[in-house]
Order: structure tokens, then C-alpha cells, then sequence
């Protein structure tokens, strides 16, 4: 009877590999070799597995890495798209592309939603974790296929079919760029120092990011995530700016 139990098990288990498979397969469009990357992809913070040695693992670290090989593919793909255009609109560009609303956006569109594990309490109130899934899952490709596969990834399936790179450039301003712009331009040091908080009541995070421009705090902002808070601390920062002097 135990045997009957067991071999129940395995097939339920080879099953539902096989479902990821096919779903992962799908978004990607073509075959993942490792599985379990992929799976780790999709764990948010909030749902940590706990290893037999006590260490916790989520899909943080993939989204570390994501992040970085998706900035480099971007900047990649916008510098050969637009050849006649300079550094600031490609800076803005790529910033509008990599920002945490239009990756949730990405994130959905792909359909990896319906895969995040997540305990978060209020989902509504974490959209961001979608982004961060998205990232991981980049991360995922690259430790699994390489740089070339992510990048036939990125621009393929991602790029090309979801991105309208016209309608971007009319889209709404990006509050970071702009004021990396104004700081080239005038020769101002600028930095953005993140912070991130807990609130009690769940486990969704928060950051506080203050800019700092020639050592003095001139803005600060708050959001779900650290690239929602530079943009909301680069706005009130452009608000301060304006006040004194005109930065357009």
C-alpha cells in the first residue's frame, strides 16, 4: 500500500514539472534545462524556502543579477536602434523601459503572475513583486542558457512583441533622468541613497530614498520599491530645483 502511495507521489510530481515546463516553455519560447531556476525565479521575499542548514532562499539574488543583465540589453539594444540620438535620450529611454511600473506591466503581459509564490498580505499593495519576478526569471535564463540566449530573449519575445518604443518617447517624463541630465549638465554631484523599511502590520517592504546633491539632502521619496522611491525623491528633488532656478 505504501508503495502505491509513493508511486502516486512521483507521478503527481512529474506531473506538475511537466506543467511548469510547458508554461515556462511558453513564455520563453524555447526549452529550459534547469527547472529548479526557474522555480526559484518566482519565489518572492515573502514566501522564503528554509534550507536544511537554516539558510532562507527567495528569487532575490536572480532579480540582482536580472537587473544588471537586463539594463545591459536594453542599453545594447536602444544604442543600435538609435543611432543619431545622444546619451541623455538613450539614458531616458532605457530608464522608462527598466522602471518598476512598466516591468510589472512586462510581467503581466508575459503572463509569469499566475506563477509568483508569494505570502505577501496585501498582493494589491505589492505589484512590484511582478517586476522583481520578472528580473528573476532573466536571471534564471542567464544562469541556465548564457548571455546570448538572454539577450535573443530580451529583444525576441520581449522587446519586439511588447515594448512601442514611439509610444514611449511620449510617454510621462522620467523624474530620475531628467535630474541626472540637469546634474550633467550643470556639474553637480549627485547621489541616491535607498533605504528599506517593514511595516509592522505584514511583510511587504518599503524605501525611503533621499537625494543627495553636493552632500545635502534636497528630496526624499517613498515606495514599494527601491526604483519608485528614486523616482518619487527625484520628483520632490526637481520641485526644490525648480523653485530656485529653471532646469528645462
Amino acid at each position: 500500500m505504501a508503495g502505491l502511495f509513493l508511486n502516486a507521489a512521483r507521478l503527481a510530481l512529474n506531473a506538475d514539472n511537466r506543467k511548469f515546463l510547458f508554461a515556462v516553455r511558453r513564455i520563453l519560447n524555447f526549452t529550459p534545462g534547469n527547472l529548479k531556476l526557474y522555480r526559484l525565479a518566482f519565489i518572492h521575499k515573502s514566501a522564503s524556502v528554509t534550507l536544511a542548514n537554516g539558510s532562507s532562499v527567495n528569487n532575490e539574488r536572480l532579480e540582482y543579477l536580472g537587473d544588471a543583465i537586463l539594463d545591459a540589453v536594453v542599453a545594447d539594444y536602444l544604442f543600435k536602434n538609435f543611432p543619431s540620438k545622444n546619451e541623455g535620450y538613450l539614458s531616458q529611454m532605457r530608464s522608462k523601459i527598466v522602471k518598476r511600473k512598466y516591468l510589472n506591466a512586462l510581467a503581466l503581459k508575459i503572463g509569469i503572475e499566475q506563477y509568483i509564490v508569494s505570502n505577501t498580505n496585501n498582493r494589491n499593495n505589492a505589484k512590484h513583486i511582478y517586476g522583481d519576478a520578472f528580473e528573476a526569471l532573466i536571471g534564471a535564463v542567464y544562469l541556465d542558457k548564457g548571455y546570448r540566449k538572454t539577450h535573443k530573449f530580451i529583444v525576441n519575445e520581449i522587446l519586439k512583441k511588447h515594448v512601442n518604443l514611439e509610444k514611449l518617447e511620449d510617454s510621462e517624463a522620467d523624474f530620475k533622468s531628467k535630474l541626472i541630465e540637469w546634474s550633467q549638465k550643470c556639474h553637480e554631484e549627485i547621489l541616491f541613497e535607498s533605504e528599506e523599511k517593514h511595516k509592522e502590520e505584514n511583510k511587504i517592504p518599503y524605501y525611503i530614498c533621499s537625494v543627495i546633491i553636493n552632500g545635502k539632502a534636497l528630496g526624499v521619496g517613498k515606495g514599494n520599491s527601491k526604483k519608485e522611491a528614486e523616482q518619487s525623491a527625484a520628483a520632490a528633488t526637481l520641485q526644490v530645483i525648480d523653485s530656485r532656478q529653471d532646469v528645462n
